[in-house]
């Protein structure tokens, strides 16, 4: 329990100091200077992705077999320790959002952060669960080319080859990696309601019942946005 609240604490503690520091690695373009807090939030978003694709990836899931069967207490080495940097991640992202962007207009994404923090915390705090979180953190795979487009459109990028070439990678792994990963979680849950305690399927359930929609409404709006215009 130690260790994993540890870790969760370095993580926000790291997170805020990149966040801090991003504006001199990565100087934001003229085009996004108007909102430096918000480059200087897909980068540390985009910086989270990037690493949290490696131990999820559907590569680990070959590997370790009996992560397929067992989702509640299996797990491959160094699972909890990265679903814990996750949830630190989460919390950075929230906090920042939280001091730095109008309510109205970030809800959605604190209300996203809200359940992934309570439902990673719940898989650092009882050691259990991780192999689901870590199925969750698929969809880190698609939050890369996500990212990558909120930073062209900020760098004022969007009529050139790279943004066309990312918004149709974009778009497939969303389906893949988010939509498909998300209808199989929600499958998973009610297949094993016999396996998971009561209070921990309703927190699952709920989860899974809010974050569904919002994914789908989200992908309206990129293949309205992208390619529909």
């Amino acid at each position: 329990l130690g260790r994993g609240l540890l870790l969760v604490a370095g993580s926000f503690t790291a997170f805020r100091l990149l966040n801090r520091g991003l504006e001199r690695l990565v100087p934001p373009p003229p085009s996004a200077r108007r909102n430096r807090w918000k480059w200087r939030n897909i980068w540390t978003s985009l910086a989270h992705s990037l690493p949290s694709t490696h131990s999820p990836s559907p590569c680990r899931f070959c590997l370790y077999p009996g992560l397929q069967e067992d989702l509640v207490g299996t797990h491959p080495p160094g699972a909890h320790s990265l679903v814990a940097v996750s949830v630190g991640y989460f919390l950075e992202d929230f906090v920042d959002m939280l001091c730095n962007q109008k309510l109205h207009q970030s809800w959605e994404l604190l209300f996203h952060h809200s359940v992934v923090i309570i439902c990673f915390g719940i898989a650092v705090l009882l050691h259990q669960y991780v192999g689901f979180a870590l199925v969750a953190l698929l969809v880190e795979i698609n939050s890369i080319f996500l990212h990558l487009r909120q930073i062209l459109l900020m760098a004022d990028l969007v009529h050139t080859t790279c943004y066309r070439l990312n918004s149709i990678v974009n778009l497939g792994t969303y389906v893949v990696f988010r939509i498909a990963t998300l209808a199989w979680m929600t499958r998973w849950l009610l297949l094993n309601r016999q396996h998971v305690p009561l209070a921990t399927y309703a927190v699952g359930t709920v989860g899974m019942a809010i974050m569904m929609p919002m994914n789908i409404i989200l992908f309206y709006r990129l293949l309205r946005s992208d390619f529909f215009k």
